[in-house]
């Protein structure tokens, strides 16, 4: 039975009538128009629908929309601020980290996540921090490039 729900994503309330058991994924890309975040496997297996809740990674495909009321949601779309990329979208872009692009959010989401727990990381770091975000193109050494330069950056900050 679908409800009014307030969900709190990149820094606004959205009401949106939806069942609490639909999936956060589906809400955010059909309701809010949200569509950077992308629809991969359905199971939480590729990353593609990463998204940040309370700064968390959090697989949006397999997350109740009910579970992130009163919860600060960001997607990639909330990342730039005042026309300015992230950090990390930045590095993404200079390192030419993607390749077809379809995994590219739920990376960047990952790897803003975990520069957040590891500023300073190895190349071996983030290449076991960032395990769960499949790029099926294989473009993982410049991820990791990305991700450290995105460190160098402060991105953490």
């Amino acid at each position: 039975m679908a409800n009014i729900i307030k969900l709190r994503v990149n820094g606004a309330v959205h009401p949106v009538n939806a069942d609490p058991q639909n999936s956060l994924l589906s809400v955010l890309r059909d309701q809010l128009d949200l569509t950077g975040t992308k629809y991969g496997c359905g199971e939480a297996q590729c990353g593609a629908c990463t998204v940040l809740i309370d700064g968390h990674p959090r697989r949006s495909c397999i997350t109740p929309v009910g579970a992130a009321v009163g919860r600060q949601i960001t997607t990639i779309e909330g990342l730039e601020q005042n026309g300015k990329l992230n950090p990390v979208q930045e590095a993404f872009l200079e390192e030419q980290a993607m390749q077809c692009g379809y995994c590219t959010s739920g990376m960047i989401m990952a790897a803003v996540a975990f520069l957040k727990t590891n500023p300073n990381p190895t190349d071996e770091e983030i290449a076991h921090g960032m395990e769960g975000n499949i790029c099926r193109c294989g473009t993982y050494p410049r991820i990791v490039a990305a991700v450290q330069r995105a460190a160098q950056k402060g991105a953490q900050s």
